[in-house]
């Protein structure tokens, strides 16, 4: 183990990370000139389209004699989550700046992730070689926030590759050895007439010899996982203790369930078979399970051997793990102790919801089937059915964000061949009954009768924007339209870090463009939930031709009803097309109508066969056109498209 090192690569969306990683894996040998082409660890075609990092994606490397194990990491706020996963699974973190940007909002949120888990942090800056490039005053940046010497920070580019043996150098020299979790493996059960630490133990010795008992578990840590078709869940797994060989018996144990490991290896970056995986190593499992949900990323992977699955009482939940379905499971060794789980990851709670419905109903189970393998490696992703009058069945999903959304979105319909509608995302809302019962909803048509509603709570966010000073004003401006205010102003060097807090849904929308478009692309975004609060908040419901859609209706603040239903109605009166007969379109609060535009009838000129101007036989006519009309908007149906549902998303 003193010749392992695991440490993954944190950075700001488009600072480097990929290409930093491509040039270390062509240093170490990993990939053959051949083989290699830029970006080589974003395998999904979408990261490559998009040139972004969606997926964390491990690789084993070999460089003097020590093996280090790397993730790269995506740099988006919507995938930070994936971040702190691979944040916990590592010793240290290789922070990477841009040369020429500086330090940005994501490059703060992963400093503070890595410092809450207590990583070596080695700063880089990167692309030196650009002409743009201002080493100083990044370097000044850096020595700012994170008290470091300017000696320290390594200056590289990971284009030329010029300086990337010094990443390398460093990781093995400042990086500590992979620790183990020892002391967390027992439960409170009497060992040898002791009782077990509950605490963590740093130890350098035999597992089975330390803290004067025999202790001898077998875990590792499942950070991420994926479904493959042919071979069943693939599991990536940093192992903290014990050895994992191929073929043996393992168990996960928040769910209870065993499986088999069928192959075990490390990624170079392809999958290289190994006979085990032993303490401190990262790797993969192969294993036979079938369904997503009996492997969990941040679940704990042990040996089935000689452990005992039980199912507990509420009474005694002190070492177990509660699984989605509520039920309560402990891992009892066969000398009676009780295994403890790692520290998993928190929940992550989506923040953006929207429902996905296929096109046609007959692809509604394939939609459902897609969803679940997508959930297994996305553990922020959460669904669950819904079905509108409307658009029949379908699902409504939560994401963290619109760039989640979108890649998911895409991904459905590439990877699965899906042909969807999805309707206009919205956050979820806490809603407070006259007795005193506390409900969430998740989009506006779940709303009770207002008659019972004492308050309707909305989640606010706690966001910080990076911006050079003179354009502070713009993004003042932006806050205060988004109904937010400002918390706080510093600085760093010649760039201002503006604190805010705004609500969640004025933020869901536009607000990133908006910002780009006030600070000509040079401010940064970051954000996260900071608890709800009641606010004057309606549900605005639309009506098409009289008959109101459950699907468009939407929550917002009462000041701004009339201005998002008179938005909404023209941007409607764009997309839907025009019938044979006319068509209403109106915004409501309950029964007042607040908005409405008219989509003209399309009109046939039934006269054009009279050649004479008798009066009466085109008046004659035109009246039976005009009944014919009446009845059409009595029984007639609108044929509403899917980008009717979608106009919400982009406001402005």
């Amino acid at each position: 183990m003193d010749k392992i090192r695991n440490f993954c690569i944190i950075a700001h969306i488009d600072h480097g990370k990929s290409t930093i990683a491509d040039r270390m894996m062509e240093l170490t040998g990993t990939v053959s000139e051949r083989e290699m082409h830029s970006q080589l660890l974003d395998s999904m075609e979408l990261e490559r389209e998009k040139g972004i990092t969606i997926k964390l994606a491990p690789v084993t490397m070999h460089w003097k004699g020590y093996t280090l194990n790397l993730i790269d990491t995506p740099g988006h706020v919507d995938f930070s989550y994936e971040v702190s996963r691979s944040l916990q699974a590592v010793e240290t973190a290789v922070l990477v700046v841009d040369a020429t940007q500086g330090i940005q909002a994501q490059t703060l949120a992963n400093v503070y992730l890595a410092l809450e888990q207590d990583l070596t942090i080695i700063p880089v800056i990167n692309k030196i070689d650009l002409p743009a490039a201002d080493v100083p005053k990044v370097t000044a940046q850096i020595v700012n926030l994170l008290g470091c010497k300017p000696e320290d920070i390594i200056k590289a580019s990971g284009k030329t590759g010029q300086n990337v043996d010094k990443i390398l150098d460093a990781v093995i020299a400042l990086g500590p050895k992979p620790r183990i979790v020892l002391g967390h493996g027992v439960g409170p059960a009497r060992l040898h007439g002791r009782t077990a630490p509950s605490t963590s133990v740093a130890t350098s010795g035999d597992p089975q010899t330390d803290l004067g008992f025999r202790f001898h578990p077998t875990r590792a840590l499942i950070f991420d996982s994926y479904f493959d078709d042919y071979r069943g869940v693939v599991l990536y797994v940093r192992v903290f203790e014990g050895e994992i060989k191929k073929n043996a018996e393992i168990l996960m144990m928040a769910v209870g369930k065993k499986g088999l490991a069928l192959e075990v290896g490390v990624l170079t970056p392809k999958m290289t078979p190994r006979d085990s995986l032993k303490a401190g190593e990262i790797g993969y499992i192969v294993t036979n399970l079938k369904t997503t949900r009996e492997a969990k990323v941040g679940d704990t992977v042990t040996l089935a051997k000689g452990a005992t699955v039980r199912e507990v009482t509420n009474n005694d939940l002190a070492d177990s793990k509660t699984t989605d379905e509520g039920k309560h499971y402990e891992i009892v060794k066969a000398d009676g102790t009780i295994l403890e789980p790692l520290p998993g990851y928190k929940n992550v709670l989506p923040f953006v919801y929207a429902g996905f419905f296929p096109v046609s109903n007959d692809q509604y189970k394939e939609l459902k089937e897609a969803i679940e393998k997508l959930s297994l490696s996305d553990s922020a992703l959460q669904y669950e059915p819904e079905n509108s009058p409307v658009l029949g069945f379908g699902l409504r999903i939560g994401f963290l964000g619109l760039l989640h959304m979108d890649i998911i979105r895409e991904r459905l319909e590439r990877e699965f061949g899906l042909d969807l509608i999805v309707t206009n995302p919205s956050t979820n809302y806490e809603v407070l009954m006259s007795n005193g019962e506390v409900r969430e909803i998740k989009s506006a048509s779940d709303l009770p009768d207002v008659s019972e509603v004492a308050e309707i709570r909305e989640p606010w966010v706690k966001g910080e924007i990076i911006l050079p000073k003179s354009m502070i004003g713009g993004a003042l401006d932006l806050i205060n339209k988004k109904r937010g205010h400002q918390t706080s102003l510093s600085y760093i060097e010649t760039k201002a870090v503006i604190d805010f807090e705004a609500p969640m849904a004025n933020l869901l929308t536009d607000f990133y463009d908006q910002l780009k478009s006030v600070t000509s692309g040079y401010a940064s975004f970051n954000y996260e939930l900071n608890g709800y609060r009641a606010e004057d908040l309606v549900r605005v419901d639309f009506l098409v031709a009289g008959h109101k859609m459950d699907a468009l209706a939407v929550m917002c603040h009462r000041s701004e009803a009339d201005a998002i239903g008179r938005e909404v109605t023209k941007k409607l009166k764009e997309v839907i097309p025009r019938q044979n007969y006319e068509v209403a379109l109106q915004a409501a609060i309950g029964a007042r109508i607040i908005a409405r535009e008219t989509i003209g009838a399309y009109r046939k000129d039934v006269t054009v066969k009279i050649h004479t101007g008798d009066r009466d036989r085109k008046a004659k006519l035109l009246e039976k056109q005009k009944r014919g009309k009446a009845r059409m908007k009595r029984f007639g149906k609108v044929d509403i498209p899917s980008e009717a549902f979608t106009v919400m998303l982009k406001r402005d």
